[in-house]
């Protein structure tokens, strides 16, 4: 059974390969910042779960997560994400506050008491983020969408995912009206200034900058 420093890494790799892309190695240098440790803590723990089957490793190339690591990290996901919701939906814990929980609830929770969570929520396909919850066997719902930054005027949106976590950020799209599933229409696109304004559903005009816009994903709507 994996520890919870595994579990870890595997899941923080997955996030990277996904940024990626699958056929790409990871650096370590990556998944160093990304766990917070230095290059050297990493490159030995990838040489372990190398040896445990968990990932690939190449020498001063990288890493990718073999099918078991993959397991792993996805298994991992599927707890976090569905603990988040739960905390949301079920407690009104405030969605800005729900990942430090999560993140230590994560390594604790049962099989049993976890596939309980998932049938009480309904089988939830989403979490309070937007971000795919992983179902038992393995399978992640995928739903294409693209930065909001990309998005050109007039068009008709819904938000699929904030993808930037920081609490900071998620008290500023609460302020805003901007979560997932809300509807959205882009007003204008001002280049120059990059910035862009959307009316949110309901009628609310907000101006924001590009670098932020990046943050949210949207589908067509």
């Amino acid at each position: 059974m994996a520890t919870s420093t595994v579990e870890d890494y595997a899941k923080r790799i997955y996030a990277l390969q996904q940024r990626l892309g699958a056929e790409q190695l990871v650096p370590v240098g990556q998944i160093a910042a990304s766990v917070d440790v230095v290059p050297g803590t990493a490159t030995t723990m990838m040489k372990s779960m190398a040896e445990s089957g968990l990932v690939q490793y190449e020498s001063r190339q990288g890493v990718r997560l073999t099918p078991a690591g993959e397991r792993l990290a996805l298994g991992v996901l599927r707890r976090h994400r569905l603990i988040e919701l739960f905390l949301v939906n079920v407690l009104n814990v405030d969605w800005a506050d729900v990942h430090d929980d999560a993140e230590r609830l994560e390594h604790a929770l049962s099989d049993r008491l976890l596939e309980r969570i998932d049938v009480y929520l309904g089988r939830p396909t989403y979490d309070p983020h937007g971000d795919p919850i992983p179902t038992a066997s393995g399978e992640v719902a995928d739903r294409t969408s693209v930065p909001l930054s990309e998005a050109r005027p007039g068009a008709r949106l819904i938000i699929a995912r904030i993808m930037d976590q920081d609490p900071n950020f998620l008290g500023y799209a609460t302020t805003r009206g901007l979560k997932p599933n809300v509807r959205i229409n882009i007003e204008s696109i001002d280049v120059l200034g990059e910035a862009i304004c959307v009316v949110v559903d309901g009628g609310a005009r907000v101006t924001l900058g590009t670098s932020a816009a990046a943050k949210i994903a949207v589908v067509p709507g």
